[in-house]
Parts: C-alpha cells; sequence; structure tokens
C-alpha cells in the first residue's frame, strides 16, 4: 500500500466520460494547478480507457510540477455501478466493451503510486456543486447531467445519498413504456429519448431512411468521430430541423423524468450540468422546468432549477474532492 501523503499536498481528479476525459490536478483550496483533456477511448476496453487515464493524469501532475506518486491521492469520477469499498467499476456501457468488472480503483493505484478513490462521475459531480457551485444554498439537491448519457446525483439532508452503488441512475427511469431502445438494453428509459449518444444513433437511423440533416456535416467539419454537445448547439443554432425536433424530445423526456423524481424526493433544487446541459445554458434550463410543471404533484412549491455553475470542470473537481476525503485503502472514502 502507498504510504499516506501529507494533507497539504495536492490532489488529483479525473472526470471519465463517454467522449472526453478531464483531469486536473489541484491544491488544498481547490484551486486547478495542472489540466489535461483527452478523448475517451472508442476501444481497448476498460484496460485501454485505464491507460488513457494514467496519460491524462500524469500530463496533469507535470503541468502541476508534481509527481503522480507525491499527490494526496487521485480520485475519479466514473459511469457504471461504482463499489465503494474497492472501487470497482460495473456496467460502464457507455465505455467500450465495459459491460463487466473492472478493478479500476486498484490498477489505478498501482500505476499512479498513491491512493485512489472512485465515485460515480454524476454523484462526485453533484458533490461539487453541493459544495463549491450552484447547489451551496441548499441542503437538498438532484444533480442531473445531459451529455453522453443522462445521470443523475442526488443530496439529502446534506449528505451524499449512494444506496448500495447505483442511487442516482435517473437517466434509467422509465418516462414511456416500451417505448425506444435505450443503450442500457431497456426500453423507455429517459436516456433513450435524452442521451447524446441514443440521440445520435437515432439521428443515423433517420438519415439513412433519407431524412436530412445537417448533424454529420458538422461532425465531419469539426474532425470529429461523434456527435458532440458543441455540435448540436451549432445544429441548433442552424434551425436545424433534424436536430431540432430531437432536442425538442430530449427536453420534453428530462422534464417527465425530473419531475418524477421531485415527486418521490422533494429536494429543494435541481442543477442541470453534462456536456450539453452546460452547452445550452440557462435557457434550456428553463425550458425542462417548465417542462416538469405539469407533472409536479406539489406544484406550487417546484424546485429550483440551475445550470451547474462549475462547468465542464466540475465532474473533476468532485473527483478530486473525493480523494481528499480518502482515509484508508484505495477506493474507500472516510465516511465523515
Amino acid at each position: 500500500m502507498p504510504s499516506a501523503k501529507a494533507p497539504s499536498a495536492p490532489r488529483g481528479g479525473i472526470d471519465l466520460g463517454g467522449t472526453k476525459i478531464e483531469a486536473i490536478v489541484v491544491d488544498g483550496r481547490n484551486n486547478v494547478l495542472g489540466a489535461s483533456r483527452k478523448p475517451t477511448p472508442t476501444t481497448g476496453e476498460p484496460e485501454g480507457v485505464a491507460k488513457q487515464l494514467v496519460e491524462a493524469l500524469g500530463e496533469a501532475a507535470q503541468l502541476a510540477g508534481v509527481e503522480p506518486s507525491r499527490l494526496q491521492g487521485v480520485g475519479v469520477g466514473s459511469p457504471g455501478v461504482v463499489d465503494p469499498v474497492s472501487g470497482a467499476v460495473s456496467g460502464a456501457r457507455n465505455l467500450p466493451g465495459w459491460d463487466g468488472t473492472f478493478e479500476l480503483a486498484s490498477v489505478l493505484a498501482e500505476r499512479f503510486g498513491t491512493r485512489v478513490a472512485v465515485g460515480n462521475d454524476v454523484q462526485v459531480a453533484t458533490d461539487a456543486e453541493y459544495k463549491l457551485g450552484a447547489g451551496k444554498p441548499y441542503k437538498s439537491l438532484l444533480g442531473v447531467f445531459w451529455g453522453t448519457g443522462v445521470g443523475g446525483g442526488l443530496i439529502l439532508a446534506g449528505k451524499p445519498w449512494l444506496g448500495r452503488g447505483g442511487a442516482g441512475e435517473i437517466g434509467h427511469m422509465v418516462v414511456k413504456k416500451n417505448g425506444a431502445k435505450c443503450p442500457c438494453g431497456r426500453r423507455g428509459c429517459m436516456e433513450a429519448y435524452a442521451g447524446r449518444a441514443a440521440m445520435e444513433a437515432r439521428a443515423r437511423r433517420q438519415v439513412d431512411k433519407g431524412q436530412k440533416t445537417d448533424l454529420f456535416k458538422l461532425m465531419k467539419e469539426r474532425g470529429r468521430d461523434r456527435l458532440t454537445s458543441a455540435i448540436w448547439a451549432r445544429a441548433l443554432d442552424h434551425k436545424d430541423k433534424m436536430a431540432t425536433k430531437l432536442i425538442d424530445e430530449a427536453v420534453e423526456a428530462l422534464g417527465v423524468g425530473i419531475a418524477s423524481a421531485i415527486n418521490l424526493l422533494d429536494v429543494e433544487a435541481v442543477v442541470i450540468g453534462g456536456g450539453l446541459g452546460v452547452r445550452l445554458g440557462q435557457p434550456y434550463a428553463k425550458r425542462i422546468a417548465k417542462e416538469m410543471q405539469p407533472h409536479l404533484f406539489n406544484d406550487r412549491h417546484p424546485p429550483d432549477v440551475h445550470v451547474a455553475a462549475l462547468g465542464d470542470l466540475g465532474g473533476a473537481l468532485g473527483a478530486a474532492l473525493l480523494a481528499r476525503s480518502t482515509r484508508r485503502g484505495n477506493g474507500t472514502p472516510n465516511a465523515s
């Protein structure tokens, strides 16, 4: 086991997303000392993803002037179901070949030479918004991160709610019985309508049937192999009919699903983050709030709805906060 580092030592944070990996090194006040961004591999299975995580954190540490082994710890926000004790990740289906379980914390700890904690990507981003961003005024909070998929994170009575490791999967709340097929393999999930990967798959099917769109032209112009949030935003600016229709359907699905979660939990606020959530910003947060309203049981007291204040760095900052709370073995956060 790597030896403990001084509390004042810098920490690493890695946000593992469906299209990008964001790695940062921060000081004790969460100031970013070094940062690196890399594309998420589309092949290579979990081992290939782990290799890219190591390279990204290595670059961020180099810019910060510190060796990874001298970091107090490294936190990772990952999609999928995370074992809070071992740091193993299961069923991260938005990543290549990650249907099973991979011991992510153990693998990274060996390569970095320091402690590694792994949490659900959206939960750690929600924690960051609660402690540092748009969620600071509240004691209860639902984070909804709209990007490659749709993930959720929960703060209840001032504390993260993790369930048994799979809490917050709002993208897999059913918004339409026997509806569209989701990347998870089930039908009718919110993510089947609002997740960027699912929307791209639907757009491709419509193009194959002869419908017109500039989405894939814009993708080629920008040298991308996937429809990023920036491409969707650009298509909306161009008033592309297919992009507009798919985004409208996504907003409707988000409104239905988030309202259902509010009816169960009655939290004070919703923070909309993720690539699409941040890129489309407050106008779309207002649209989502409007779509929620007809479905809210307590419609006289709707939750406040905000855009994530930490932007693209929220996930990495949340992961760095997770590293600060690590006191015991790999992937085992302190309960306090």
